[in-house]
């Protein structure tokens, strides 16, 4: 028990490993993390690129919505295609020197389910946290724990279910997810 408990933590920690922090090449089916990021260097400055993702927003609104506001675009799929589990991409302009920009693009879900997950997730653990203090009240008093361990166990069993539930969603758009990084490369190409 004490080793799988262990292996599933290790599993976890993997998530936020400093050395994987440089992704170049996005695998999204080898990714833990729930919104993939990657980077990419382009020989322009960022007024060049930036006038690219002008111009196609001006050009083609039917393959692609696209916002920008100073440094930052937002590109998500049109609304004739878009579900509930539809991605979108954030991409961050940053200035590498005079002709040189450095893109970090972040796929998420939609912003409104992406805040629901989170509210749950906070939940969750608010629950988690106030049963662990029940349960520590009742150690010290010599009362029954019982009920708080279950709830705190259903808590644990809660939140692995959100993952799979967000692992499910991020899975069904991954097409979605690979038609805006190809509109994305398409537009840094013209």
């Amino acid at each position: 028990m004490l080793n799988t408990i262990l292996s599933i933590f290790l599993l976890f920690c993997r998530a936020f490993n400093i050395s994987n922090l440089k992704i170049t090449a996005m695998d999204a089916n080898n990714e833990i993390r729930l919104r993939l990021r990657f980077y990419k260097d382009v020989p322009e400055n960022i007024e060049s690129v930036r006038q690219k993702f002008e111009n196609y927003k001006v050009n083609c609104t039917q393959d692609c919505h696209l916002k920008t506001k100073h440094n930052h675009i937002w590109m998500n799929m049109p609304d004739a295609k878009r579900e509930y589990w539809s991605p979108h991409l954030h991409l961050e302009l940053e200035s590498k020197g005079n002709n040189k920009t450095h893109i970090r693009g972040l796929f998420g879900p939609e912003p409104t389910l992406w805040t629901l997950f989170m509210f749950l997730h906070f939940m969750v653990a608010g629950i988690f946290v106030i049963f662990a203090g029940i349960a520590y009240s009742d150690y010290v008093l010599k009362n029954s724990t019982t009920m708080d361990f279950v709830v705190m166990l259903l808590m644990v069993i809660v939140w692995f279910l959100l993952y799979f539930i967000a692992k499910q969603i991020r899975f069904r758009g991954n097409g979605q997810m690979n038609e805006l990084e190809g509109k994305f490369l398409e537009i840094l190409e013209s």
